[in-house]
């Protein structure tokens, strides 16, 4: 018997509280901000004693610039207090945990009530549905399942949203490219670089990207630029669009990007308070639309309320515009921890994304080494040429890239263009970042 599909539309409304005015949503962001600082001073000895150091108290946040006055948590708070003594409800009461990698430190743990996953996933489709995913679709989930926030918490949200999910998980590009051919998912949840993998790995194959059954890609887990999106947007012929989140704050769902405007990520604030702080002096809360570190703070979570966590994301705050309460995220340039300074200069890898992908001939393949050959540190990018540059167009590139770093960034660098295929590709987060300094 031959079996027919036919596409029905489902209903897919949106959450009351995506539709919140301004004023509405900061009056209830008070109210659960002065419920999370006592509710976190009470259950969470580090809180406590980090207030009572700084001589604060919970009784104190009396309207939101109040928000400023307590201390930041950081990274090296949950490590410090590892495996568990940040969370503020008894082990009964934990339905799940995660962890960090901890490849730089001990890891950081997190963990989650059954109230903590819904709403988790609540915000998570959220997401799904301002990028344009629709209840029924099928979603091909490839981020990591795991300890690892990205592959559960993506696929959570898939499911809440109405879709039917396939848990591909990271890796095996072969097998994921056997999966979108067989299963014809409609969108595809992973990292922008391991995208542009699955992309070139097709191509490779004999096989055109842009004939595959997907519509639509919600991708995170890694700064990535505008130039970035039309690369693969053209590479697909789909929409692509941002999703935020990090461990511990929740996992991806704390922010996503509408496929109408695509101009950024609405952060759900219902839910969380951002602010803006100078990179450089803790002590200055910027306002919207001036260029900062990224902080939040919860407001619902059970399991592990953060406060002012400092994710070292540098981005800025702008008015919502397809969820007009909710302010947006303009795009990430990068991390302060992932900053190069660079013989005084102050260097991102995304900066050189952005300007290589505006040279015909170069990829969007690249790593940056940084050497210490004498007294002086020195930057070579790495970067493989298209499959259709010649070695003449390659070298004529090589210099376009070395002179536009140098107007747009200030630093000189060594410009290395390398045959496609050359480099390493991404089964998840991709390194671009290689200190040698420290080996020479």
């Amino acid at each position: 018997m031959t079996q027919t599909s036919t596409r029905i539309e489902l209903p897919n409304p949106l959450d009351p509280e995506e539709t919140m005015s301004r004023d509405e949503i900061e009056s209830l962001q008070l109210t659960r901000l002065q419920d999370t600082l006592a509710y976190a001073y009470d259950r969470v000895p580090l809180y406590k004693e980090k207030y009572d150091a700084a001589g604060v108290h919970p009784s104190d946040m009396v309207e939101l610039a109040d928000l400023a006055k307590f201390p930041f948590t950081e990274k090296e708070d949950l490590r410090k207090t590892y495996p568990f003594g940040m969370f503020a409800v008894p082990q009964h009461e934990v339905a799940r945990i995660h962890a960090s990698s901890g490849t730089t430190g001990r890891a950081t743990v997190v963990g989650y009530t059954q109230q903590d996953l819904d709403d988790w996933a609540k915000m998570g489709a959220r997401c799904l549905r301002l990028a344009g995913v629709k209840p029924g679709w099928k979603v091909h989930n490839a981020y990591g399942y795991g300890l690892f926030t990205g592959g559960l918490g993506a696929h959570a949200a898939a499911e809440r949203l109405g879709t039917t999910v396939i848990p591909m998980s990271g890796g095996q590009t072969e097998k994921q490219i056997t999966m979108i051919q067989d299963f014809e998912p409609d969108a595809i949840l992973c990292t922008p670089t391991y995208l542009l993998t699955i992309g070139d790995a097709m191509q490779r194959a004999g096989l055109d990207p842009r004939k595959t059954s997907l519509k639509t890609a919600v991708l995170g887990a890694e700064p990535w630029t505008e130039e970035m999106r039309h690369e693969l947007e053209v590479m697909f012929n789909i929409d692509a669009c941002d999703i935020y989140g990090l461990s511990e704050v929740m996992g991806p769902g704390v922010a996503g990007e509408s496929n109408e405007t695509k101009d950024g990520s609405h952060i759900w604030e219902d839910h969380f308070r951002p602010e803006i702080i100078d990179a450089f002096d803790e002590t200055k809360v910027l306002g919207d639309g001036q260029h900062g570190e990224l902080v939040f703070t919860s407001l619902t979570k059970q399991a592990l309320p953060i406060i002012r966590y400092r994710t070292h994301d540098l981005t800025r705050l702008l008015p919502g515009t397809a969820r007009p309460g909710h302010r947006r995220m303009g795009r990430i340039t990068g991390r302060s921890d992932d900053m190069i300074i660079l013989r005084g200069v102050n260097l991102f890898p995304s900066q050189i994304e952005e300007i290589a992908l505006r040279i015909a001939g170069l990829s969007p393949h690249f790593q940056l080494e940084i050497t210490r050959p004498g007294r002086m540190d020195q930057l070579a990018v790495r970067i493989e040429r298209r499959e259709d540059c010649t070695s003449d167009r390659a070298q004529a590139a090589a210099k376009e890239l070395a002179a536009q770093i140098k107007i747009h960034v200030g630093s000189s660098c060594a410009i290395d263009v390398v045959d496609p295929g050359s480099l390493a590709r991404s089964s998840g987060k991709l390194r671009r970042i290689y200190d040698m300094r420290n080996k020479e």
